[in-house]
């Protein structure tokens, strides 16, 4: 149980190695992957973290061996966040910006099927901020993968 088979640096060099290839794999993933979950990316958060845990230990089962590539992934977190805090590029890449999927009323079909949002997604943002696709000023799909609506100042709700 405590008897490591891999040696220590060999199991940080695997936890650091799997978390940055998971992270940027995410990235390119689009950002619906880490927005709203739907069942089916549950599941596949769910068959990553099998898939990528053997690659972490190797032939490793003992306590210590999990323990420090869970030490390892949190400090790893913790660096990514320190450099997007301070880094606006390293941000950008790693975070990802705001994009706009309509304005004035008009929704960008284009865009919404190129980040792979679902109309369903867009008539469930508009129930949540009680407004109709005409009478919205500027509707994005922020970087964590939210939508978010704002109505235009005069419009008014005709029930």
């Amino acid at each position: 149980m405590f008897e490591m088979d891999l040696d220590v640096w060999e199991l940080i060099a695997r936890g650091a190695v799997v978390y940055v290839v998971l992270l940027l794999l995410m990235r390119m993933s689009g950002k619906r992957t880490v927005g709203q979950f739907t069942p089916f990316d549950l599941l596949v958060v769910m068959l990553l973290s099998e898939a990528a845990g053997p690659s972490m230990v190797g032939k490793d089962q003992s306590l210590w061996g999990g323990l420090i590539v869970c030490a390892v992934l949190l400090l790893v977190n913790a660096l990514v966040a320190l450099v997007t805090t301070h880094f606006g590029a390293a941000e950008r890449i790693l975070e990802g910006e705001a994009v706009l999927l309509g304005r004035d009323g008009v929704l960008f079909d284009a865009v919404r099927k190129r980040h792979r949002v679902s109309r369903n997604e867009i008539n469930t943002a508009l129930r949540a901020c009680d407004c109709e696709m005409d009478q919205v000023q500027s509707m994005f799909l922020e970087a964590d993968g939210q939508i978010t609506v704002q109505k235009i100042p005069s419009a008014r709700s005709e029930r």
